[in-house]
């Protein structure tokens, strides 16, 4: 039974760990997709922090476990029954917010995105961080603009220069990705107003690719929520088990009259 008590800790150790690890990298990240949502929204920055506060509790909650386990504490494995069972539906609760609340939230996100396009601006140190993160994303992702290039004629800079000028980033000639950042000049002078159909840039916006990357990689993202909703389950099972066994152990040594 204590090996078996030790693995579960040994598991809920690294569970918490991997939580823990997830919300400081969303903090912590400063080039891809998820910095751009961090440094625009403060909802996923709270989210960041929940998660680490989730993934200490789980390293908590399992070293307490065990230690209720050993020692036969009852108020132990209790308190540790009660904290998976709370982490486990507010994931669940958290994924159904997601789920009905999807539309809603690309909405926001497209806002974001919009919002962040239309006042970009090289020489801006304030957003430097914030605007190479995006220019990361077009790159990687080979796209331009949240939903396509034309977006990118609402930014103010590019308007004013007659759209003469297109985001680096977006470019899909190699010696523009070299720069990586900022805006580059069109080779070809055009009569009037250029238009994004004039630069030689990705076609496709970034938000089919994210919602690519997502379809992708869903086996994985929904393998790892199942496996941690498994352990946890398994942690309680164990816990409410071990509580009867010690109930009934405490009967079983009470001197018959």
């Amino acid at each position: 039974l204590h090996k078996t008590v030790y693995v579960l800790f040994l598991l809920f150790q690294i569970l918490g760990a991997v939580i823990l690890g997830f919300g400081i990298w969303i903090l912590a990240d400063k080039t891809s997709f998820i910095a751009v949502l961090q440094m625009s929204s403060p909802s996923l920055k709270t989210g960041a922090y929940i998660l680490i506060g989730v993934g200490a509790l789980t390293m908590l909650m399992g070293f307490l476990g065990c230690v209720g386990a050993v020692n036969e504490i009852r108020c132990l494995l209790g308190l540790y029954f009660t904290c998976l069972m709370i982490i486990l539906l507010t994931q669940i609760a958290a994924a159904l917010v997601i789920y009905f609340q999807k539309e809603t939230l690309k909405v926001e996100l497209s806002t974001i995105v919009v919002d962040l396009i239309e006042n970009y601006d090289p020489s801006d140190e304030d957003k430097r961080n914030l605007q190479d993160a995006w220019d990361y994303v077009q790159k990687q992702i080979a796209c331009c603009g949240w939903t396509g290039a034309k977006e990118w004629e609402n930014n103010e800079i590019l308007r004013n220069k007659s759209n003469a000028e297109y985001p680096c980033s977006c470019s899909n000639r190699s010696k523009d990705i070299v720069e990586g950042r900022g805006f580059c000049n069109l080779e070809d002078p055009v009569n009037g107003t250029a238009t994004y159909a004039d630069w030689p840039v990705h076609e496709q916006g970034c938000m089919d690719g994210v919602e690519q990357w997502l379809k992708d990689n869903l086996g994985i993202i929904l393998g790892v929520c199942t496996g941690v909703a498994v352990i946890e389950l398994l942690g309680m099972i164990l816990s409410i088990s071990l509580c009867k066994n010690i109930h009934s152990e405490d009967y079983t040594k009470v001197p018959k009259s």
